[in-house]
């Protein structure tokens, strides 16, 4: 079961890196949406909440 859980934990963070950079790119691409770097932070913040909410789970 613990593999498992590491095995999504690793999947969530590396479709979580594409997310985020698929977002800057597209936030580069049409600057009038916002800032790039505001919405590159704004999903790793919510990237190290999930991956850590996985962790702790998995600690248990």
């Amino acid at each position: 079961m613990l593999t498992l859980v590491m095995l999504v934990g690793l999947l969530l963070a590396l479709v979580g890196l594409l997310v985020i950079a698929a977002l800057a790119y597209i936030v580069h691409r049409r600057p009038v949406l916002t800032q790039p770097v505001t919405v590159a932070l704004g999903t790793a913040t919510f990237l190290i909440t999930a991956v850590g909410i996985v962790v702790a789970a998995s600690a248990r």
